[in-house]
């Protein structure tokens, strides 16, 4: 049962920390509508190959934004903010999201208080870089620097490193996710809405568990270490004769399977028998285990480990993830009724009863301002010669 697709979420989007979020919900069948001024837009929508032969369509703007619906929308004009005020009411908008600055909030006519005024059971979602008191412009980045997530990543004697996905992005995405089910269930309970307030900088800092305490509690010194774990050996990348394998002993059981092996029986030495003692000596096992994996190929390996069951995989390029049988099944699609193009996108953290039920197909990532004549039109009742004078105007 589809109990999510009566929701309608407005969300004044852009970059990728709130369009990720509303491509979440609309996988759950939620009426998703973006919000974008009608001269600047998205900047996303410029980035990437022009794959579309089309402005404001390119391909990193078509990864996180099927499913939903487009409007632009001056709301630094009076006659902006009172179509706003019409979309909240006709439209019975449940969930109002922004990536705005703080400070733009009351200008524009987006705050909390204003909305419930509108809405009394409205949930307001506001996504910051560093909170609501805080004005500070913030890219992913940015977050992965000054969260200590980059100074976790990378060689032990090299220069911090960027995660290769924007997690401060799409991590806030999914605290931002768990936060409007929560208040959607209390609403449904209390009938009450709800105003979140979310931090980027907060969402990033919150995934350093380990760092963290070690480090307070404990005068730990936390810090990139490459391939290998802070605390289990041997966990790391290995070479092989056609590639790179990574593996990962968890405990001494799965370490005195390996090295019962025929072709690990060289590194059954006393010393290594408990964690601590392969942690102490890890940079001289990992080269002795690097000196026997290079002799057999991947595949050979991946099967020996799989039957002990001991944690093991193939790196696998991104063109590899997607043949994976695992993740062919659960991949997204998404038409393009002008042009034909299809794209694949990537799949859902959980397989939604929506997107069952669509056959795994969401609709095609919309045109800028593609939606007006509908909603404008048709919802909010703007003829066609009142939005020509809109658009004119720039109020549209």
């Amino acid at each position: 049962m589809e109990i999510l697709k009566d929701l309608t979420v407005l969300s004044l989007e852009q970059a990728t920390v709130l369009p990720y979020l509303t491509f979440r919900l609309a996988q759950d069948g939620m009426n998703v509508i973006r919000l974008e001024h009608p001269v600047y837009g998205d900047p996303n929508r410029f980035i990437g190959d022009n794959v579309l032969s089309e402005e404001r369509m390119n391909a990193y703007f078509l990864c996180i934004n099927a499913g939903k619906q487009a409007l632009t929308l001056n709301l630094a004009e009076d006659e902006g903010r009172k179509i706003f005020r019409a979309l909240i009411k006709e439209l019975n908008v449940d969930i109002f999201a922004t990536n705005q600055l703080p400070k733009n909030y009351t200008k524009l006519g987006i705050d909390y208080e204003s909305l419930r005024k509108l809405r009394p059971d409205i949930i307001w979602l506001g996504v910051t870089g560093f909170g609501p008191d805080s004005n500070e412009g913030a890219y992913d980045p940015i977050l992965q620097a000054r969260s200590g997530l980059m100074e976790l990543t990378g060689e032990e004697d090299s220069n911090p490193q960027v995660l290769g996905i924007p997690l401060p992005d799409m991590g806030t995405s999914e605290h931002a996710y768990g936060l409007l089910m929560k208040a959607l269930y209390t609403r449904e309970r209390t009938g009450e809405g709800a105003c979140i307030n979310l931090a980027m900088f907060e969402s990033s800092v919150s995934w350093l568990t380990v760092p963290i305490t070690l480090t307070d509690s404990f005068g730990k010194t936390i810090t990139r270490r490459g391939n290998t774990h802070e605390f289990f050996c041997p966990v790391s990348v290995y070479q092989t004769s056609n590639g790179f394998i990574y593996l990962a002993v968890g405990n001494d059981r799965q370490w005195k399977t390996m090295v019962s092996q025929e072709m690990f029986n060289t590194l059954d030495h006393p010393q290594y028998e408990k964690n601590a003692g392969r942690i102490a000596d890890v940079a001289h096992l990992n080269d002795a285990i690097n000196a026997i994996t290079q002799h057999h190929t991947s595949e050979e390996l991946i099967d020996l480990f799989t039957s002990l069951t001991v944690p093991v995989s193939k790196i696998q390029t991104v063109t590899e993830v997607i043949a994976d049988p695992l993740v062919q099944k659960r991949l997204l699609y998404a038409q393009d009724p002008v042009s034909g193009m299809r794209i694949t996108l990537a799949p859902p953290p959980n397989m939604t009863p929506f997107l069952e039920s669509s056959n795994r197909q969401l609709s095609f990532p919309p045109r800028f301002g593609e939606s007006n004549q509908q909603i404008y039109g048709q919802q909010l009742g703007y003829s066609d010669e009142e939005l020509s004078r809109l658009k004119e105007r720039g109020v549209i």
